[in-house]
């Protein structure tokens, strides 16, 4: 099993991902660019993949984080794809992954100073 300072780490780097595919776009320019949310859903998939990949006692000890609601965001978004709505995807991508991304950078700057 990886440590979980690498699924600390993929959730940053594809949070930051998001933010640069979102940089500058709109709502509206969102819901028009199919590509634009391929690219968001697919990094929202690897936060979901990396959340369900870390041990069970280290997200009890973070309950703070909502692990449940990021997996199960990745479990619709992977298997009923065209269940997802864009809407929700937006606002997931813009309000609660720059949170995330904070808490995750926390989360790893705790595990460092534990070493």
């Amino acid at each position: 099993m990886r440590p979980e300072r690498l699924y600390l780490t993929d959730i940053v780097e594809a949070a930051d991902a998001i933010a640069r595919f979102l940089q500058g776009v709109d709502e509206t320019a969102f819901m028009q660019d199919e590509l634009r949310q391929s690219a968001v859903l697919q990094k929202l998939i690897v936060i979901g993949e990396a959340a369900s990949r870390l041990p069970r006692t280290f997200t009890e000890q973070h309950p703070e984080i909502p692990w449940p609601d990021i997996v199960a965001f990745r479990n619709i978004a992977v298997h009923e794809y065209f269940a997802v709505d864009w809407r929700i995807v937006w606002v997931t991508a813009t309000q609660e992954v720059p949170l995330l991304r904070e808490q995750m950078a926390r989360l790893l700057e705790e595990i460092a100073d534990e070493r």
